[in-house]
Formats: C-alpha cells, sequence, structure tokens
C-alpha cells in the first residue's frame, strides 16, 4: 500500500452558508420532480372524469401526502428564491461575503414566509 495522502472530503470542511444553500437548492429542484408528478396524477384524475378525481383527492388528503406536499410548497419557494439569487449573481453583483451571507439568510426567510403565506392564502 502507498503511503499517499487523500484528497480531503466533506467531512473536513466547516459548512458554509453557500455550500449548504447550494446543495440544498439541487436537491429541491430534484425533489421538485416527484411533486410535480403528483400535479401531473391530479390534472390526468380530473380529466379521466368525477370519480377518479373524487378518488386521488381522497389520496391526497392522506396527512402523508399533505406533508409531502407542503414541503413541495415550501421546496418550490426556496428553489425560487436561491434561483433569484444566482440571477443576482449573474449579474454580477453580490460576490462579497457579506453580501453572500445576507442573501443566503433572505432567501432562506422568504422561503418560509412564501410558503406561510401561500398555505394562508389558498388553504381554508
Amino acid at each position: 500500500m502507498d503511503n499517499r495522502p487523500l484528497s480531503p472530503h466533506l467531512t473536513v470542511y466547516k459548512p458554509q452558508i453557500t455550500s449548504v444553500l447550494s446543495i440544498f437548492h439541487r436537491i429541491t429542484g430534484a425533489g421538485l420532480t416527484a411533486s410535480t408528478v403528483l400535479v401531473v396524477f391530479w390534472l390526468a384524475s380530473l380529466a379521466m372524469g368525477e370519480f377518479t378525481f373524487k378518488s386521488f383527492n381522497i389520496f391526497l388528503n392522506n396527512p402523508l401526502i399533505i406533508s409531502v406536499l407542503v414541503c413541495s410548497l415550501w421546496a418550490l419557494w426556496y428553489h425560487f428564491c436561491t434561483g433569484l439569487r444566482h440571477l443576482y449573481w449573474d449579474m454580477g453583483y453580490g460576490y462579497s461575503l457579506k453580501s453572500v451571507t445576507i442573501s443566503g439568510w433572505v432567501a432562506v426567510t422568504c422561503s418560509f414566509l412564501l410558503t406561510f403565506l401561500t398555505l394562508l392564502f389558498f388553504v381554508s
């Protein structure tokens, strides 16, 4: 066996807001696929008739599915807010450490606020 040094791994580095938000941005983007499939099935059940639509709505009213949908709603808003943050960077702004930290926390805060407001507005 060689005594060659190993390359640094993620466990060596202290998580920073930029890395954590980037990882969550990717995870939420991939996770939104599952909720998109649910929406497509919901629309398909609507097209298949009243019985299928009512049956699918019963499935959607399962507490586990409701929690998945609420998490998906947060993921949508989070992905949107961090996407705006990336567009801001693409314009050449916000590269200082202070600005990166502030914009990261603003994106996280706005994602939770927008999720709450959406639920408040649309859920009776």
